[in-house]
């Protein structure tokens, strides 16, 4: 095991708390190192057989004490499941920095985890706060000829940097030949992501002898299925610009009459809302393969 001398202080406190940290160790298998500004517990757990855990497996949890450590935080967390990593933010006088990411095997036991220990009094008067773990793995880049396709695109993204697993390119609404002068990144981890970005900020490398742009996507949002139990409208994409609501209504009509309340269409694209979520299913599962559209959260109505 490698730690700061210091643990929590100077004296029988830092003794005390080096104990402890061993003897945890000693009880897991797992292995505790110091590096880069950071203390991991596990990552892998030495029984670990496989691939890391799943994207979305990963909770962060932060407003704790100071002087507190892996021999708390640990036991707390496995009540929850199966521990793969604890990241421990730590300063350099040997006490964490108010938060640390907890990954566990898999995402419902993340899910679990978040709904427990968020606002869970770990001290008295101390109270958790938890949430999930954005990993980002995706990068906008900007500023490339919007005569390059995808496969262009991924071979020239690969050249220049490492990791690279995939490209989303859209298509411009004006002509579909071409595409928006801009695309996603998707790369095989945070740490390949973080890299490349590094890598391309601007100034440092051009593409097709063009500057870039270079920032993290947004992430995601994976919603729960309560949320989604709820939704009743539909995503609709690829549409010709010259395409109309009144269109799109008597299309998605077509199934069942007056199931569309109403239509809202941006450019080559629209939302269309139903009065009732099994008439938009029904809709989506007939039409799906004539136009390309999915089910969306309510943050996306307009």
């Amino acid at each position: 095991m490698e730690s700061n001398q210091k643990g929590s202080g100077d004296g029988l406190a830092g003794i005390q708390k080096e104990a402890a940290l061993r003897a945890l160790t000693q009880q897991t298998g797992y292995q505790l190192r110091q590096e880069n500004g950071q203390r991991r517990y596990g990552g892998p757990p030495p029984d670990w057989d496989g691939p890391p855990p799943e994207r979305g497996s990963e909770i962060f949890v932060g407003k704790l004490p100071r002087d507190l450590f892996e021999d708390e935080l640990v036991p707390l967390c496995e009540k929850f499941g199966k521990i793969y990593e604890v990241r421990m933010m730590m300063d350099f006088n040997g006490n964490n920095r108010g938060y640390a990411f907890v990954t566990f095997s898999n995402k419902q036991e993340a899910k679990t985890a978040m709904k427990q220990l968020n606002n869970y009094e770990i001290r008295n008067g101390r109270l958790l706060g938890v949430c999930a773990s954005v990993d980002n793995c995706r990068l906008f880049v900007g500023g490339i000829p919007k005569t390059k396709k995808r496969d262009e695109i991924l071979m020239e993204m690969r050249k220049v940097t490492d990791g690279v697993v995939d490209v989303i390119v859209y298509p411009s609404a004006a002509d579909k030949s071409k595409n928006r002068g801009f695309a996603f990144v998707e790369y095989e981890s945070h740490r390949a992501a973080a890299m490349a970005r590094r890598k391309l900020l601007p100034g440092r490398i051009q593409l097709w002898g063009h500057p870039i742009a270079v920032d993290w996507a947004e992430p995601e949002v994976e919603v729960d299925e309560d949320t989604m139990a709820t939704v009743k409208i539909l995503y609709v994409r690829n549409l010709m610009l010259q395409t109309t609501e009144e269109t799109i209504e008597k299309e998605f009509n077509s199934l069942k009459p007056g199931a569309v309340e109403r239509v809202k269409k941006i450019r080559d694209y629209a939302f269309v809302h139903f009065s009732q979520r099994e008439d938009a299913i029904n809709t989506m599962n007939a039409l799906n393969g004539k136009v390309s559209y999915s089910l969306q959260s309510k943050k996306d109505q307009i």
